[in-house]
């Protein structure tokens, strides 16, 4: 740390000429506190207790000076632990993009809590040192142009100085030019959908905590939950990056609004049902960053956890080919005829998605859930159902109602800008 043994005492008149060795106490004071905090041991405990019993005889301002002196010593040593550690602040970013909102976030709290300081000082001081009970008498005045004017500058500068650096920011979090792989993201109640558009690889990603572990309420469960590392924030299948590669994501969603959100890639970006959103990252260190869906969704919106791992190059493309060959794999056979214990076998996992709401017996839950059975959805191609009278409706007057279908486009076509002639010259008239 500097050494402040030379520095000039202050020339006030309030404080007397042999404060200059007081300076200097306050500076070992100032070192001992500093070492203790950083090197906290034996030598260092001993000097600070050798410096702290010690007696320091001075005036007031010199004792209020080193009390905060050695306050933003050991705060200033404490704050880039509290930094990095503390749940209660930002994490570790880990991208460009993070490190810029992260400091952005820094400065901004900083001018905010130095105007605290001196807004809040400055009426402290007034209400105690010109209270009417030791004399003081308000001054009568109407106006002052130049604290008006001053008070208007000062508040204008301070948000120029703080909305340069946030444009900066925002702008560069809107480039998402010239990528090196670009991942659509659709979010779906409740779970994400991922597609890499250049490695042709899909698939959804969902919450991989055990649900029993989320129902038990008694106290051992408490217990298991408390001790699981990343409850509510692991997936079966993660979204894998490689590192260094600047990595567009392109988001919608399928049903309701979502919000992709990692924190420490600084991701956060709406999915809009019925519209296109678009962000990016690089991330510079390869492991894996946790994230969750940030816009309420539905009753379980809590569960949809969003887990990135970010690899090295040659353990990417591995991943990316692992993939395909798990794709070919699963992926049917166009031209296979499929036998009907099949069919039903493939018809009870699509339906294992119905029955949270319509039931395993398809009776459903009326008003809210109508049954299935006998429904004419479940019941289409039987006689009498809805796809039977379907198609023989069809068969022989479909070429005739597509005609028809066709000629009514037609005749709109033609008679549409006629129309809008005929309009438009009664108009004219009417003026």
């Amino acid at each position: 740390m500097p050494d402040y043994r030379n520095l000039t005492p202050p020339n006030s008149g309030r404080l007397l000429a042999a404060e200059s060795s007081h300076w200097i106490r306050m500076h070992d004071r100032l070192a001992a506190a500093v070492a203790h905090a950083r090197n906290p041991g034996a030598a260092s405990d001993r000097l600070y207790r050798n410096e702290f019993n010690a007696p320091l005889e001075s005036s007031m301002i010199s004792k209020w000076i080193e009390r905060i002196a050695v306050a933003a010593a050991a705060a200033g040593n404490l704050v880039p632990a509290f930094a990095a550690d503390s749940k209660y602040n930002l994490p570790p970013p880990q991208t460009i993009i993070a490190q810029e909102i992260y400091d952005l976030h820094t400065l901004i709290f900083v001018i905010c809590c130095v105007i605290f300081v001196v807004v809040f000082g400055a009426m402290t001081y007034s209400i105690i040192m010109h209270r009417k009970s030791v004399g003081h008498k308000a001054e009568q005045f109407h106006e002052n142009t130049t604290v008006e004017i001053v008070w208007t500058i000062v508040p204008f500068l301070i948000l120029i100085g703080m909305a340069i650096p946030a444009a900066k920011t925002i702008i560069a979090m809107k480039d998402t030019s010239n990528p090196d792989l670009t991942i659509k993201v659709t979010g779906y109640q409740w779970k994400w959908g991922y597609d890499y558009l250049q490695e042709g690889v899909s698939f959804y990603s969902s919450l991989a905590t055990p649900r029993e572990m989320i129902t038990d309420n008694s106290p051992a469960g408490y217990e298991k939950r408390k001790g699981y590392a990343n409850y509510l924030l692991e997936v079966d299948n993660p979204v894998v990056v490689p590192v260094g590669k600047k990595v567009r994501v392109i988001l919608t969603a399928n049903d309701v609004i979502h919000a992709w959100w990692v924190p420490a890639l600084g991701i956060k970006q709406d999915a809009i049902p019925g519209f296109v959103r678009d962000t990016w990252f690089k991330a510079d260190k390869a492991g894996v960053y946790r994230g969750q869906c940030a816009e309420l969704c539905g009753k379980e919106h809590g569960f949809m956890p969003i887990v990135v791992e970010v690899k090295s190059k040659d353990d990417y493309a591995q991943w990316v080919d692992a993939q395909k060959k798990k794709a070919a794999a699963t992926a049917d056979d166009p031209n296979k005829v499929w036998p009907m214990p099949e069919l039903v076998a493939r018809g009870a996992k699509v339906y294992s998605n119905c029955v949270i709401c319509h039931q395993a017996t398809g009776k459903g839950a009326p008003p809210a859930f109508p049954p299935l059975d006998g429904s004419k959805v479940a019941s289409y191609g039987l006689p009498g159902s809805f796809g039977d009278r379907y198609d023989r409706v069809m068969e022989p007057y479909g070429y005739l109602i597509l005609l028809l279908l066709m000629f009514t486009g037609v005749l709109g076509y033609v008679i549409s800008p006629i129309t809008n002639w005929v309009i438009w010259t009664l108009v004219r008239l009417a003026q």
